[in-house]
C-alpha cells in the first residue's frame, strides 16, 4: 500500500510539473521541429497565410518562454530578496537579449545594425514607454510615490556615459568610416563597459546595497506580503534549473525567427529598425509587465530597479558582447544612431535626469516619458 501511494504521489508530482512547465514542452518541441525541418518550413514564405502562421508560431513560443523565464527569475527574487532578486531578473532577461541578438547577427548575411536598433529600442521602451506607464498608473493610484533617490542616481550615472559613448560617439570617430568603431576602440569600449558594470554590481550587492532598497513603510510592507502570497515559490535549485532550460532553446529559435522577420520587413517595405523594435518588445514584455505591476502596487523602488537596471545591463553587457562577436567573426557592427534617434536619446536621458532628481514621482512625469515613447514610434515610420 505504501509503495502504491508513493507511485501515485510521484505520478501526481510529474503531472503537476508538466502542467506548470508546459511552455517548456512547447519550446523544446518547436526547437526540435525547426532543427529537423526548418529548411522546408522557412523555404517559401510568399504565401501570406503560411508566413503569418510561422511568424505567429515562433513569436508565441519565444514570448511564452520569456514569461516563464521571468516567472522563475521573480521566484528567485523572492527567495534572494532585494537587490539580488531584481539583479537575477535583469541579468536573465538581458542574457536572453544578448543570445537573440547574437543569433540574428550570425544568421544569413548578418545584420550589422540589429544590435544598435535593439539597444535603442530597449532604452526607448523602458526609459520612455514603461517608465511612463509605471509612473502614470502609479501616480494616478497613489498620487505621489517615493523611492531611494540614490539608486536612480547610481543607475543614471552609468547609463548616460555608456549610452553616449556607445551609441553616439561612433558617429564622430574618424578612424573608421560610418557609425563603427575600430578594433582597438572596440576592445577599449568592451573592457570599459564590462569593467564599469562590474564595479556597479559590487556597489549594488555589497558596498551600498541599501541604495537599492526602498525606505520601509507600513504600506510597502503590506504590498510585499501580498507579493509573497500570490507568487508560488519552490526551491532555489528548481527555479535556477528551469531558468536555464528555458533560455537554451531560445538561441535556436531566434535564428529561425530572423528569417520571417527579414522577409516581412522586405515584403512590407517596413523600416529596417522595426526588426530591432520587435526583438526588444518580445524580450522585454514580461519584465515590463512586472515593473508596471510593481508600480501599481506602490513598490516603485522595485519598478525602478527593474527598468533602470535593465537599461544599464543592456548598454553595459550587449555592447561588449556584440563587439567581441564582430571581432571574432570579422563582421561589421553599426553602433552610431541616426541624427533623429540621437536627438531622441539625448532628450530621453535629460528627461530621466530631471524625473529622478527628486525622491517622489507623480503622474505628470509619467505622461511626459510616455509622450517621448510615442514620438519614437511615430518617427520610426515618418522620420
Amino acid at each position: 500500500m505504501d509503495s502504491e501511494a508513493a507511485i501515485i504521489k510521484k505520478q501526481d508530482s510529474i503531472l503537476t510539473l508538466l502542467r506548470q512547465e508546459w511552455s517548456l514542452i512547447a519550446s523544446v518541441v518547436t526547437t526540435v521541429l525547426f532543427l529537423l525541418f526548418g529548411g522546408g518550413l522557412l523555404a517559401d514564405l510568399s504565401n501570406p497565410v503560411w508566413f503569418a502562421f510561422i511568424l505567429a508560431w515562433l513569436f508565441t513560443v519565444i514570448l511564452l518562454s520569456a514569461f516563464a523565464i521571468v516567472h522563475h527569475a521573480e521566484s528567485l527574487a523572492i527567495i534572494l530578496g532585494e537587490p539580488f532578486g531584481t539583479l537575477v531578473l535583469t541579468l536573465s532577461v538581458i542574457g536572453v537579449e544578448v543570445l537573440m541578438i547574437s543569433a540574428m547577427m550570425l544568421t544569413g548575411e548578418g545584420k550589422p545594425a540589429i544590435a544598435r536598433d535593439t539597444m535603442f529600442s530597449v532604452m526607448m521602451i523602458l526609459l520612455g514607454g514603461m517608465t511612463g506607464v509605471s509612473l502614470l498608473l502609479g501616480g494616478l493610484r497613489h498620487h505621489e510615490q517615493s523611492y531611494n533617490l540614490q539608486s536612480a542616481n547610481a543607475f543614471l550615472a552609468l547609463i548616460i556615459p555608456l549610452a553616449v559613448l556607445g551609441l553616439v560617439l561612433p558617429n564622430f570617430t574618424t578612424t573608421t568610416a560610418g557609425p563603427t568603431l575600430s578594433p582597438f576602440q572596440s576592445v577599449f569600449a568592451s573592457l570599459m563597459s564590462i569593467g564599469i558594470y562590474g564595479v556597479f554590481l559590487a556597489v549594488q550587492t555589497k558596498r551600498h546595497r541599501d541604495f537599492f532598497i526602498a525606505p520601509k513603510s507600513d504600506e510597502t510592507a503590506e504590498d510585499d506580503v501580498h507579493l509573497y502570497e500570490e507568487h508560488e515559490v519552490n526551491s532555489t535549485a528548481y527555479h535556477a534549473i528551469f531558468l536555464l532550460l528555458y533560455i537554451l532553446p531560445l538561441v535556436i529559435l531566434a535564428k529561425q525567427l530572423a528569417v520571417p522577420l527579414d522577409y516581412g520587413t522586405r515584403a512590407l517595405n517596413a523600416p529596417p529598425v522595426l526588426s530591432g523594435f520587435l526583438v526588444a518588445t518580445l524580450i522585454l514584455a514580461p519584465e515590463a509587465i512586472s515593473a508596471v505591476r510593481a508600480a501599481v502596487r506602490n513598490q516603485l523602488q522595485r519598478s525602478i530597479n527593474i527598468l533602470l537596471g535593465s537599461v544599464l545591463a543592456t548598454i553595459g553587457l550587449t555592447i561588449p558582447a556584440v563587439l567581441i562577436i564582430g571581432l571574432i567573426t570579422d563582421k561589421t557592427i553599426y553602433l552610431g544612431l541616426s541624427t533623429t534617434d540621437t536627438i531622441l536619446l539625448l532628450l530621453l536621458l535629460a528627461l530621466s535626469t530631471i524625473t529622478f532628481s527628486n525622491n517622489r514621482t507623480n503622474a505628470l512625469l509619467g505622461a511626459v516619458h510616455l509622450l517621448l515613447f510615442l514620438a519614437y514610434l511615430m518617427l520610426m515610420f515618418e522620420s
